[in-house]
């Protein structure tokens, strides 16, 4: 074809144009103006006559056109130098001759046209407009006459002539290329093999002009591709058949296999890989229907050239995201993204192959090693895309590819995949060695981009992935702390990756085993300093971007030490807290009941530590090394107790009452008790706290053994390992009646329950709180009806000493007991009427309880019966009232909470006879009360008027004239409140403050211009505050009377006010009467039409 190439400097070109060459070509494909309708012909004799027809009309035209003359020159000049046959009995053949040299004499022409073009220069008067457009570009008509032409070129001159298994049929493709198969004559001259490497070199040198490449490779790289395969690495057979039979020599089968590869690094390498893919076909098809087609398999040595290729393209620098996107764009997922590209993302069968591929070593690498080395790091790239849905589908694959490397060769995916992901994490470990460079305060360490980037890796490997394989497992696990560490500094502010971490750190700590994540526990605890952690001259900091980085810490000042030990202290109690938050989400799987049980054992030590230490003797003779040594390991020692008991109350706190989700969990819970409890009673006398311990973890066994659940066999002997120790303290202990009961209970473990003694059952009911046996509960009634404040403590604790305790104490075994007999008796739900005499008569009793939680709870149950109406309860409404009343002095909180929300309720079902009483008492006269207990009533009458809502009308008078005395009271604590309620009084009449508003004017200005506490002056200008922005636009209807007196005050408190908070409450309220009064003066105006119906 070198002699084409000259061809370009001929006169011939010059009054040849681009405009002929394409009519030429249209004259071709769409004789007699019937368009593209050629194309939809299926009958044999119609398409052979029309293309017989349409190569004359071509002739006359060249013969008889003298426009065409030059066009008829460089056709005849290329065709002499051509190195194929153009003659030929096949019909098909000429015509795909005659395509083939007019694409030629187009490629010519469009390479003349642009070495002659010489473009102006551009006018700088008008930069913004456009360059001049090169002579040789196509339009979109010219281009599309070029793709049906190729079109005809390929489906006449190549697809015919590839043996069966190579490429796509062209039968599979149109009806038209049916009719195409059975028209081609073989056994004419040319012979098959020298027609397609004719039709493939021709379209080859075409395609080197940069226009028509794109036109070519876009839609006809594979059958060029399967062409150039077949010429160049078919087999060929050893003798011809007869000495006539043409055979492509060696040189054209090496070139065949030159451009082959050329033009595989040339095209876009995804296009590259689809179409090896398609090439090197799938296993075998069999026939399920005889009407059905089945394709040929490709053959073996087509399906190991396919494979060769491929792994050269893989192979190549950003070989991984060639393959990855050819196989995912062939799948249906463009580059562009759409519900084809969705739907492939969420294929996880796709992502399986590809990893199966990335992670097979091609024969062409030299190691495997050297293939992990090249490859890994693109596999890395990938999860690293900026392009939301092209992102999501190369993580995934990434992920799959992480894994299944990971599960194929651990050792390999450890050094090339695992260690540089975790690095920026190694980086900062205690174990890690920091260079003396790296050593200056205020060195990065770890930058923003490197640790966000390491988190969200990780994310997507672990978590994403999912797979809890050892290799993957094994190599977090040394990171685990700084990832704790990270998680608690991202709790103290908002950041991106606070979820990441948390979500990776509960499924490590859910796939690993129980002991390695309770280790890992004890270190992000500080319980374990072998635990690998951040490192000590490491911290956490802010960056730029909103994300964190790594940097070395500023040397501690000796001014500094008391600050930089109160942000150590502070740090481990985040820390603690934080580990707490951590396992409140670990409790399904039971890791957060196995912890507590071991904070629970660390406390039994801990006790024992403490008698050794009491026994041991100080040693006088030893050196001050040793003694400051031994006085810093007591120091060490404390600290470890202190995190021990501040790690036992964050769980105790925290923790559900689902933390134990199975009974060998509540065994070890009750014998961690029992140790503990026994390790007290071996040096330290006989206690309450040590009693009611017993009392709950024998209860808790009863309650088992009792029947609550189904016991198993394989359960007691769960429950056998309580046996020494209940055996311990029925020898121990001093209490008979708590020697006796652990004597039976380890007779019912024993028997496996075939033997119960009561006092086993007794204990159940006792800790579930059923009603108690025999003449108990007789005596409860009888002593309820007298007076309560004689009830003794002692008959109180004997009537609950089993169930306040455990009451308390027993969350941890929720999952064993049912909530409904777990709450006590008189906090149960019940329906309205259902209540008894004997349930009434034990609330009030238990409304008199030492015990503030009885207590409590007894009021909470009565104040829920007054607002279901109980009729029994609203019978005895005096006696209620009272108990409220006088609870309303108890200083606990939670008492006396109770007690208003009982006496509010109560009111709103009395009002009429309830809130004279209350008044009187907030009003003080004869028998004045503490400020406090004032205080608490105003809290309840505030609650009764938000409670009667236009109700409170009714009680205007007595309220307003209550809070009115009450801003004259001598104390300025009860002034400053009754102000209080009387703005949020007022701002809740509305209209109905009528002339009362007059009344209120009044003491507001007085107040706020002569009292002398500030705190009143407050209160009253906050009034006025509440009454504008309750009232809103209603204010210039009520208050239009004293609107001006109130404007005036607020000017002369923003004046004259010393009080910073008074005048900026008169601000507020100035700026709320300036927005009443605009909206009032210029109304909005209302697009709205009135339509009037008259009479």
């Amino acid at each position: 074809m070198a002699a084409l190439r000259q061809t370009a400097g001929s006169g011939v070109l010059e009054t040849c144009g681009l405009e002929r060459i394409l009519e030429a070509l249209k004259l071709l494909l769409s004789p007699g103006g019937s368009g593209s309708s050629s194309l939809q012909i299926t009958k044999h004799d119609v398409l052979l006559t029309t293309l017989k027809s349409n190569l004359s009309a071509l002739e006359d035209k060249f013969l008889k056109d003298p426009h065409w003359k030059q066009l008829k020159l460089l056709r005849d000049e290329i065709a002499n130098e051509a190195e194929w046959r153009q003659d030929c009995m096949d019909v098909t053949w000429r015509f795909t001759s005659q395509t083939l040299l007019l694409l030629l004499c187009l490629k010519e022409t469009m390479i003349r046209l642009a070495v002659e073009f010489n473009p102006g220069k551009p006018n700088p008067r008008t930069p913004e407009a456009a360059p001049a457009l090169s002579p040789d570009t196509l339009s979109i008509s010219q281009q599309k006459t070029v793709q049906s032409v190729l079109q005809f070129v390929v489906t006449l001159g190549v697809c015919p002539y590839l043996v069966p298994g190579v490429g796509v049929p062209v039968s599979y493709r149109t009806e038209f290329g049916a009719v195409v198969q059975d028209v081609v004559c073989l056994g004419a001259a040319p012979s098959a093999p020298r027609r397609l490497y004719t039709s493939c070199k021709v379209l080859l040198n075409v395609a080197q002009h940069a226009s028509l490449g794109s036109l070519i490779f876009c839609r006809h790289f594979g059958d060029i591709a399967a062409g150039l395969c077949q010429l160049g690495f078919c087999p060929t057979k050893r003798k011809p058949l007869n000495p006539e039979e043409e055979v492509l020599t060696e040189d054209e089968r090496a070139l065949s296999r030159k451009a082959l590869r050329d033009i595989l690094d040339q095209v876009y390498q995804p296009l590259a890989v689809r179409e090896l893919l398609i090439l090197q076909g799938g296993p075998p098809q069999s026939h399920t229907d005889g009407k059905t087609q089945v394709m040929c398999q490709a053959p073996a040595w087509l399906r190991r050239l396919c494979g060769q290729l491929l792994s050269e393209r893989l192979m190549r620098p950003s070989g991984v995201q060639a393959v990855v996107r050819g196989i995912l764009e062939g799948a249906g997922a463009g580059a562009a993204g759409g519900s084809d590209a969705e739907a492939t993302a969420a294929d996880w069968k796709k992502c399986d192959l590809i990893a199966k591929i990335l992670a097979s070593c091609p024969q062409q690498s030299l190691s495997l090693e050297d293939y992990y080395r090249d490859i890994c790091p693109q596999i890395l790239d990938l999860f690293h895309f900026q392009d939301k849905l092209t992102g999501l589908q190369f993580q995934r694959v990434a992920t799959t590819t992480f894994i299944t490397m990971s599960r194929e060769r651990p050792q390999l995916a450890a050094k090339y995949l695992l260690q540089p992901v975790l690095a920026p994490l190694h980086r900062c470990l205690n174990t890690a060695e920091v260079s003396e460079s790296d050593m200056v305060p205020g060195t990065i360490l770890v930058t923003e981009e490197e640790l966000s980037r390491c988190i969200e890796d990780v994310y997507k490997v672990y978590v994403v992935g999912n797979e809890p394989l050892t290799v993957l497992v094994d190599s977090l696990l040394p990171v685990l702390g700084v990832l704790f560490s990270l998680y608690c500094f991202t709790k103290h502010s908002v950041s991106h990756i606070r979820s990441l971490c948390q979500e990776i750190l509960l499924w490590m700590l859910g796939k690993l085993e129980r002991k390695k994540a309770i280790t890992s526990l004890k270190g992000f605890a500080g319980l374990d300093k072998t635990v690998p952690s951040l490192h000590s001259l490491c911290h956490f900091r802010a960056a730029t971007q909103g994300g964190i980085m790594i940097t070395i810490k500023e040397a501690v000042c000796d001014e500094d030490e008391d600050e930089a030990l109160y942000q150590k202290v502070s740090s481990e109690q985040c820390q603690v807290e934080h580990l707490g938050d951590l396992l409140s989400h670990c409790q399904e799987c039971g890791l957060a009941g196995d912890f507590f049980i071991f904070c629970l054992k660390e406390l039994t030590h801990m006790a024992v530590e403490d008698e050794a230490e009491l026994k041991s003797k100080p040693f006088s003779s030893k050196s001050l090394l040793e003694l400051e040594q031994h006085q810093t390991l007591l120091v060490e020692g404390q600290e470890r107790k202190l995190l021990v008991l501040q790690l036992t109350a964050v769980l105790c706190e925290r923790m559900s009452e689902q933390i134990f989700t199975n009974i060998t969990q509540v065994v070890d819970f009750v014998a961690a008790t029992l140790q503990r409890a026994c390790a007290s009673l071996a040096h330290q006398a006989e206690s309450t706290v040590e009693s009611q311990t017993l009392s709950m973890s024998m209860g808790l066994v009863a309650v088992m053994l009792g029947g609550a659940i189904q016991l198993k066999s394989s359960e007691f002997a769960i429950l056998k390992q309580l046996l020494p120790l209940l055996e311990k303290v029925s020898n121990t202990y001093p209490d008979p009646v708590i020697q006796e009961l652990a004597i039976d209970l380890r007779i019912t473990i024993s028997t496996h329950g075939a033997f119960s003694t009561e006092a086993v059952s007794v204990a159940a009911q006792s800790t579930l709180n059923k009603k108690d046996p025999g003449g108990k509960r007789e005596e409860q009634q009888q002593t309820s009806h007298e007076r309560y404040s004689n009830v003794s403590y002692h008959h109180l604790e004997q009537q609950r000493s089993h169930c306040t305790s455990n009451q308390t104490s027993l969350t941890p075994n929720a999952p064993l007991i049912p909530q409904e007999v777990r709450e006590p008796s008189i906090t149960t739900n019940q329906k309205s009427g259902s209540i008894t005499i004997e349930q009434l008569q034990e609330a009030l009793l238990s409304a008199y309880d030492p015990q503030i939680p009885t207590r409590a709870a007894a009021l909470r149950t009565l104040s829920r019966w007054i607002e279901q109406r109980e009729p029994k309860a609203l019978e005895m409404q005096e006696k209620l009232l009272k108990i409220f009343l006088e609870n309303l002095e108890h200083e606990d909180t939670f008492i006396y909470l109770s007690a208003i929300q009982g006496v509010a309720l109560l009111s709103d079902v009395y009002p009429e006879k309830i809130l004279p009483g209350l008044l009187a008492q907030y009003d003080g006269g004869k028998y004045k009360h503490t400020l406090e207990t004032r205080m608490k009533v105003g809290e309840i009458l505030m609650r009764i008027v938000r409670a009667l809502g236009d109700m409170v009308s009714e009680y205007r008078e007595p309220l307003i004239h209550t809070f009115l005395r009450g801003a004259r009271d001598p104390d300025s604590a009860h002034r400053a409140s009754s102000l209080s309620n009387l703005g949020e009084l007022c701002q809740r009449l509305d209209f109905m403050l009528g002339s009362v508003v007059h009344e209120v004017t009044t003491c507001l200005i007085a107040v706020a211009k002569t009292d002398h506490e500030v705190q009143v002056r407050r209160a009253a200008v906050h009034v006025i505050v509440l009454l504008l922005r309750g009232l809103s636009q209603k204010a210039t209807e009520v208050l239009r009377d004293v609107l001006k007196d109130l404007y005036h005050l607020l000017k002369h408190v923003v004046r004259l006010e010393s009080d910073d908070v008074a005048k900026l409450h008169a601000q507020l309220a100035l700026e709320e009467l300036d927005e009443i009064m605009r909206n009032f003066l210029f109304p909005p105006q209302k697009l709205e039409k009135k339509i009037m119906v008259l009479p």
